[in-house]
């Protein structure tokens, strides 16, 4: 995780799981996220029919070291989200990958890499994907840093945007499980006067 202000607000930074860990000790986990990751942002541009193929020609590549049934595992998962009914306009064709935002909420400088998102004429969608960490089993549970970002980002976007709701989700490429982020969620973590100075950092 990048550096960050020493407040107790943020909460703890997540533990990135190393891909030296005795129990992942061939560096599977690490490697399947990277790749989830990879795909997540590539295949959306492609036509649905030619996404199956186009993955396991990527994931065939001899540098990826990835076994064939990892390899299906990771496909089933990939397209499960892409096919997603709730996320089908966050991959659509009006949606973009590594998008940069930028903005000043109560003077405070945020800044950041979207992972994904759609600029719709009802709604706007964001997604950030999160590498290698574990999933929580619900989004409260999410960690503190992870809904500041959020919520940072969602303030931005409203001010571009007045006239239309943000919804955030986060995209865990361990399952891969995505987690919605209630707007009631997010108001407790938004940027606001009393957390000026602890304004929220990109995070991988």
């Amino acid at each position: 995780a990048p550096s960050r202000p020493a407040n107790a607000l943020l909460g703890p930074v997540p533990q990135a799981a190393s891909p030296l860990a005795t129990r992942d000790a061939t560096g599977q986990r690490f490697r399947r996220g990277v790749l989830v990751h990879s795909l997540l942002q590539h295949l959306p541009d492609i036509a649905p029919a030619l996404r199956h193929d186009a993955a396991r020609l990527y994931l065939d590549r001899p540098g990826h070291g990835i076994a064939p049934a990892d390899r299906d595992i990771v496909i089933e998962s990939v397209l499960a989200v892409l096919d997603h009914p709730d996320l089908a306009a966050l991959f659509g064709p009006d949606s973009r990958a590594e998008t940069p935002l930028a903005g000043v909420i109560v003077n405070q400088v945020i800044g950041g890499m979207v992972d994904r998102i759609a600029i719709l004429p009802g709604e706007i969608l964001i997604a950030d994907y999160k590498t290698n960490r574990d999933p929580p089993a619900r989004a409260e549970a999410a960690p503190i840093l992870y809904l500041r970002q959020m919520a940072a980002y969602r303030a931005v976007l409203r001010g571009i945007y007045p006239d239309r709701p943000v919804r955030c989700a986060l995209i865990w490429t361990a399952g891969p499980i995505v987690t919605a982020l209630p707007d009631a969620l997010l108001d407790r973590h938004a940027p606001g006067p009393g957390l000026i100075g602890t304004a929220a950092p990109p995070i991988v």
